[in-house]
């Protein structure tokens, strides 16, 4: 075929490459993305790209250039916005519309049309976005490269699969990556999960560096960009200019402050809460290993919940269903329950229908004076992303979300929507990165003392005022950033600086943090808080819109005037660019081509194509004999037997080799498919077994250990030795429990985050025993086990 790289279904793919510049001010990102174009065919195309962005981003600029002439964007309401778009390419003119999926905040749809048989065309799409700050004070940048089909629930209407798609490694464009980074504080490292060429520092203070994406990156995986700063939890403040041609008195025209502040304050663990763990066991979580992560990682937090509490577990897929009828107190008997049924939970529930779930637990009363607490684990690939955030913030009050978005194309707009709405914290865990140091980093900071009362008051000069754009704050976590966003209204009489003060009470304790800041505005930012304040204000006028009935349209207006001032993108606008006088008017319609985008090449994306119904009638599975195997195969059998219907059905592989088969013929379909895949058998090697999560395993609720035989095993010792060296006037389980502590110290230090609350209980345990003998148990401990860990080191 003459036209250059083609897609699955055999059709040219127009989108030739895309490259990316990121530019990094502090915690504030501006990525500019350019997209190369070009119609190798012989008829005018229309090229439909539908692509992730980050959940949070403010689309700022979207334009082209064709030839030597460019056209930029202008931000309509979105009917209008689809009426131009029809309109010139009715008249033969190019037409250019970018908008954001109804759906999801994280998914876009960028349609290029009419492109002329041999043209070019150059798209430029830029956003804004804030760095999410990770436990280890990482400020993380993620570009998202993979967009899985996102799961729709039963009974949705939807007919039509929300992207093409295909396996990560056919994905026929490439991709660059380079990046800025600016500071006033030092730049420490920047590290990422992808293949990165050295780090450049441009000045000797080093606040300034660039990085690029190493070569022969893969679209197997989303580009993280970790960036670590010195003294990374200083509070800053950045006042920035209006626009000059902007209306004084407006958004873009008054300045905008954008707060960055680190509350800290010391509390002590609580020791109450109703932990509810909600586990997806939709047939993604079965690819790399991510049900047995999210096994191993219900066994941390089995064993770090705090005596006292109450706690239960929810599986999610197509159904749901969970382990106790309602939630249970914590003791010995209940966590041993709850381990059996974790030790067997697998991916086998279907699909990912997260509200049903959700509206389930909500319904449950909860425990009196045990503040709830949601984890929720997901690779967060569903379609009704916005009734789920609603759901979420509607329940905000009676509990808060902690999110944990697992492996590639999960969607930020979820995991972070959820985790924000519900006034918790939101992590990913992407490539080999352990998901327990992550999930016990979380429950630490699940186990701070609800903050309440919180109120912000502004001192600001005589004539000024200040208008929030950000919704209020309702919760804070030691050491957590809390951004706010608002409007400087008003003429200064000549003051310079301002301050802000916010005010909480915990634990009974009222308490504040303050923080000054001059008044002068920074001209040389690109607007880019205004845009982050306006996306901040879009945001929560649209949860406005969706939740009242009588005054929706007014919110509605009023945001798309707001998105049509600002230049930001919203759910009921659309970026809309028309060549005028580019071509004559096109006779019959324009030749489709969607841009398929990179997916996590496993079962449950395949099944998702697989159910792709094309405009013929005809249902494509398509194979592909280099990246599926045999096992995948069988589930397509399943699926096809499960669906009791005659359609028509073909299966090919990249060789265009393929026949037809009615619906009755399934079994000589999949003889075929078997003649193709020879079934090779695979050695069954049991799983290997972590040293630390088989040292943790023997713990006892209440925190401590015995010295049995398995302990023996895990110190690396034989139970006689554990018996001879313990001192005379030791108990057994004060003796176990000590060693295990020095092991942990010993030899688990790297590890620390997963093992901190464990370690936490055991200590509280040896001193509610009142042991007086502890300084020569832990020198016999180290004697035995070959260490040198100090009685102090212990909390001893």
């Amino acid at each position: 075929m003459g036209c250059g790289l083609v897609s699955r279904q055999k059709e040219p793919v127009p989108l030739k490459g895309i490259e990316v510049e990121v530019e990094v001010r502090d915690h504030v990102a501006t990525v500019t993305s350019s997209l190369r174009y070009e119609n190798k065919e012989e008829s005018p195309i229309e090229a439909v790209f539908v692509f992730p962005l980050p959940g949070d981003a403010a689309v700022c600029h979207f334009s082209a250039k064709i030839g030597q002439s460019e056209v930029v964007a202008e931000v309509k309401e979105k009917r209008k916005a689809h009426e131009e778009y029809d309109d010139a390419l009715s008249s033969g003119e190019q037409a250019f519309l970018l908008e954001e999926s109804e759906q999801s905040p994280d998914v876009f749809s960028m349609r290029v049309g009419s492109l002329p048989p041999g043209e070019s065309a150059s798209i430029r799409l830029k956003y804004v976005t804030e760095l999410a700050v990770e436990a280890d004070d990482g400020l993380r940048l993620c570009l998202p490269a993979v967009l899985n089909p996102r799961y729709q629930p039963r009974g949705s209407g939807r007919a039509q699969p929300l992207v093409a798609s295909v396996p990560a490694s056919l994905v026929p464009y490439t991709l660059s990556f380079s990046a800025r980074v600016t500071s006033p504080r030092p730049i420490s490292k920047v590290e990422s999960n992808c293949s990165l060429e050295p780090l450049q520092y441009l000045n000797t203070e080093q606040t300034q560096a660039t990085v690029r994406l190493g070569d022969g990156h893969k679209f197997d995986r989303d580009v993280e960009l970790l960036v670590y700063y010195k003294d990374a939890h200083r509070p800053a403040a950045i006042v920035e200019a209006g626009e000059d041609s902007a209306e004084p008195g407006s958004l873009m025209g008054d300045p905008v402050i954008m707060l960055s502040l680190y509350p800290e304050f010391s509390a002590s663990p609580a020791l109450c809460g109703e932990f509810l763990f909600l586990v997806d066991r939709s047939g993604s979580m079965d690819d790399g290993g991510r049900i047995g992560s999210a096994r191993d990682t219900l066994l941390l937090l089995l064993k770090s919940l705090p005596m006292g509490c109450y706690f239960n577990i929810f599986g999610f897929g197509d159904e749901y269903d969970q382990l106790f009828p309602a939630s249970v107190e914590y003791s010995q008997t209940t966590m041993d329950e709850a381990l059996e049924k974790a030790k067997t939970m697998s991916a086998d529930l279907g699909g990912t229908e997260i509200l049903k779930p959700l509206k389930h637990i909500y319904k449950q009363p909860c425990v009196p004076n045990q503040p709830r607490q949601l984890f929720v684990f997901t690779d967060g690939e569903v379609e009704n992303t916005k009734k789920v955030l609603d759901l979420v913030r509607s329940n905000a009050s009676s509990h808060r979300c902690f999110t944990f978005g697992i492996g590639e194309g999960a969607s930020s707009a979820l995991i972070t929507g959820m985790a924000k709405q519900g006034g918790g914290h939101a992590q990913f865990i992407t490539g080999t990165e352990r998901l327990q140091p992550k999930v016990m980093q979380s429950l630490r900071v699940a186990l701070q003392p609800a903050v309440v009362d919180i109120s912000v008051s502004w001192v600001l000069p005589k004539g000024v005022s200040a208008t929030p754009l950000s919704p209020p704050i309702t919760t804070l976590f030691h050491g957590q950033r809390s951004l706010i966003y608002a409007q400087l209204t008003g003429r200064n009489s000549g003051a310079s600086e301002g301050s802000v003060t916010v005010k909480y009470s915990m634990a009974g304790q009222p308490s504040e943090n303050k923080l000054g800041f001059g008044l002068t505005p920074d001209k040389d930012t690109g607007l880019v808080v205004h845009r982050l304040g306006a996306r901040t204000l879009i945001r929560s006028l649209e949860l406005e819109q969706r939740e009242g009935e009588q005054q929706g349209e007014a919110v509605k207006k009023k945001v798309v005037e707001l998105s049509v001032q600002s230049g930001v993108s919203s759910a009921f606008t659309a970026f809309i660019a028309v060549n005028r006088g580019s071509g004559e008017a096109v006779r019959g319609p324009l030749l489709r081509r969607n841009v398929p985008v990179p997916m996590v090449d496993d079962w449950c994306s395949l099944k998702q194509q697989m159910l792709m119904e094309p405009e013929d009638g005809m249902w494509r599975p398509f194979i592909d004999r280099r990246h599926q195997d045999l096992n995948t195969l069988r589930c397509m059998r399943e699926e096809f037997m499960s669906m009791g219907e005659e359609y028509e059905m073909s299966i090919g592989d990249i060789n265009e080799l393929g026949e037809e088969y009615q619906m009755g013929d399934i079994n000589e379909l999949m003889n075929c498919v078997d003649s193709l895949f020879p079934e090779e058998p695979q050695p069954q090697l049991p799983p290997p077994i972590d040293p630390l999560l088989q040292m943790i395993t023997l713990q006892k609720a209440t925190g401590f250990w015995t010295i049995i035989p398995e302990l023996a095993t895990a110190l690396g010792k034989t139970h006689e030795d554990l018996e001879k060296s313990k001192p005379l006037q030791v108990a057994e389980d004060v003796w176990a429990t000590l060693l295990a502590l020095i092991w942990l110290h010993g030899f688990k230090m790297e590890a620390q985050d997963e093992w901190q609350l464990v370690a936490m209980k055991a200590v509280s345990w040896v001193r509610a025993k009142k042991v007086g003998c502890v300084t020569e148990c832990v020198e016999a401990g180290n004697t035995l086990l070959g260490c040198k860990v100090q009685k102090e080191d212990l909390g001893l």
